[in-house]
């Protein structure tokens, strides 16, 4: 082994820590990493060659004193306990001034926890969100630092150099201050469930209204992948239609349990919305739906009791033109319910958010990356004010042009029992967001008749209660 110090250690060599290390070497950084696991250790070794340029051991005290100062040390390892035992360990080999970074999908108050708790002892902390998959991590992902800004300069060189690059931008940037990384990563995974469920749901009613198999959904996915749908989740599902089951015969997709399990961070997203005040139904529901699809058992059963329509065919060119329109829609709108989350969230945690850096590091290397993405950037860079993309002119045109077919899917999918709750929650969202008078009059004055909770008028200024019984 070299007797030069590493630039850069890694905590945690599974599947995304060996790549994210590797693409570091990649990228002219000694690194070095840390596993309790042997086999892990040796497999990075394996596969990364030469020594002098990545490196890892068992041992922590050989880690941390292989590590230039002030170390820079990146956590990979599962949100949760685990990352508290580890800065544990690392607490006594430590030096002040170096340097931890939480790579994992923590939840973002972990992460004010954590910060406050080791500046006391002297040592820099950030979270930074990581996107990417496995994949990302090895070529070019999108990350999402945030905390102190003197201590990410001292990453910020590797980080823009490993990252996923978008016209020659590398797609990573300084976010704010404490916990800023984690939430927006929270609220990116939280836009990724909209987005897979929405998706779904157009599969699903391809498949049932248009009755067409997994080639010509393909066709349909790769077509719409070429087009202003452009986006990972859009390219992935044409591919997934085409694997075959190598345990038989047919596709492999149909053979996959419609049982979806997920991580949390879609559930943290909806229950902060909650605390905030803020509405994100497309994501919610989309929450919702992967607890609904655990229910197997009563859902067999339940389909039995109350049988299931058979859905009137639709043309299939007419209905794959529908499609794509609607899913467009609804893309554009669960992109502005995560992002107006974000501007609401900036405010109440002071985190200074911009909404244009952000949407712009999104655009590669990320589960959620999009050609829409783009103009998603140029509309909030255009526009530092603007707290909710539905309100930005170029964007309302592309509304405009596509409402109409998300009204229409939605209805055919009501009156023959297809669910599609992710479309038309972000129709509601859409109707209710551009409603100038909502029936919330008659919340207020129920509330008011059994609570006394009072009311506002709109002929006059003040508060209002009223005796209601006679």
């Amino acid at each position: 082994m070299s007797e030069k110090k590493y630039d850069f250690g890694l905590v945690g060599l599974g599947v995304m820590g060996r790549n994210f290390i590797l693409n570091v070497s990649d990228n002219g950084f000694k690194a070095y990493g840390y596993d309790l696991d042997k086999e892990k250790v040796k497999a990075l070794q394996k596969e990364g060659g030469d020594l002098d340029s990545v490196n890892a051991t068992s041992d922590l005290k050989t880690f941390v004193s292989s590590l230039e100062l002030p170390r820079k040390i990146m956590l990979l390892v599962p949100a949760g306990k685990i990352v508290d035992n580890v800065i544990e360990s690392l607490l006594p080999v430590l030096d002040k001034g170096d340097l931890i970074i939480d790579g994992g999908n923590s939840l973002f108050t972990d992460t004010d926890r954590r910060e406050a708790y080791l500046k006391d002892k002297g040592i820099h902390f950030f979270g930074a969100g990581v996107s990417g998959g496995a994949k990302g991590a090895r070529k070019g992902p999108s990350i999402m630092p945030g905390g102190s800004r003197e201590a990410y300069k001292e990453v910020k060189p590797i980080f823009e150099a490993v990252s996923a690059k978008y016209k020659g931008e590398p797609c990573v940037a300084y976010l704010g201050p404490k916990s800023a990384g984690n939430y927006v990563k929270m609220i990116h995974n939280g836009i990724e469930y909209g987005l897979m469920q929405l998706t779904s749901e157009i599969y699903d009613v391809l498949k049932k209204a248009g009755d067409l198999n997994n080639s010509e959904l393909h066709t349909a996915f790769h077509s719409w992948n070429k087009g202003r749908l452009q986006s990972f989740l859009v390219e992935i599902t044409a591919e997934i239609l085409t694997k075959d089951d190598d345990q038989g015969s047919g596709q492999l997709v149909d053979k996959i349990l419609d049982k979806a399990k997920q991580k949390g961070t879609g559930k943290w997203t909806s229950q902060n919305a909650m605390d905030l005040g803020i509405p994100i139904p497309s994501i919610d529901i989309a929450v919702s739906m992967r607890e609904l699809s655990a229910l197997k058992a009563d859902r067999l059963i339940a389909e039995k009791l109350y049988g299931k329509l058979k859905p009137t065919t639709l043309s299939k060119e007419k209905l794959v033109t529908m499609a794509e329109e609607a899913l467009y829609f609804s893309f554009i709108v669960t992109y502005a319910q995560g992002l107006h989350q974000l501007s609401e969230a900036s405010e109440e945690y002071g985190y200074d958010l911009d909404l244009g850096t952000i949407a712009k590091i999104w655009r590669a290397g990320c589960i959620i990356r999009a050609g829409l993405l783009a103009d998603i950037t140029k509309a909030f860079q255009g526009n530092k004010q603007l707290s909710n993309l539905l309100l930005d002119p170029s964007f309302s045109k592309e509304i405009k042009e596509t409402l109409d077919a998300a009204r229409q899917l939605v209805s055919y999918g009501a009156l023959n029992g297809i669910p599609l709750p992710g479309l038309s929650n972000s129709l509601t969202y859409f109707d209710a967001y551009t409603s100038g008078r909502l029936p919330l009059n008659l919340i207020q004055a129920q509330r008011d008749y059994f609570g006394s909770h009072t009311y506002e008028r709109t002929d006059k200024d003040g508060i209002f209660h009223t005796e209601w019984e006679a």
